[in-house]
């Protein structure tokens, strides 16, 4: 298992709205993110910074495969036509990230 985490800007006006979507996140959504291996999803919200900090726990063996099976879920690609909006991905991040990936730096169980 492989813990990641990672940060993307939000934008204040859509706060609310992207709270809405997270309360309610479509069936098929959370089904490809659970055959992609992922499990422990949690987003969190800083304000007033408005910052997004994502964490997952990946239990796969191929991350890069199975990220691209979500990214060529229909459902979840909708699923993103309403999140991106809200979201405001940072300068400093990788070519191909929408989200930026974080390095662990400590983890105690």
């Amino acid at each position: 298992m492989e813990r990641m985490g990672m940060v993307i800007g939000i934008e204040p006006g859509k706060i609310d709205e992207y709270k809405a979507l997270h309360a309610a996140v479509w069936p098929q959504v959370l089904a490809t993110l659970a055959a992609a291996n992922v499990r422990n999803y949690t987003i969190f919200l800083r304000e007033p910074e408005n910052l997004l900090f994502g964490y997952w726990e990946y239990h796969g063996s191929d991350f890069d495969a199975d990220m691209r099976g979500v990214a060529a879920d229909p459902e979840t690609q909708r699923w993103w036509t309403f999140c991106a909006p809200c979201q405001v991905p940072l300068a400093s991040r990788a070519d191909g990230e929408h989200w930026a990936m974080m390095r662990p730096v400590f983890h105690v169980d």
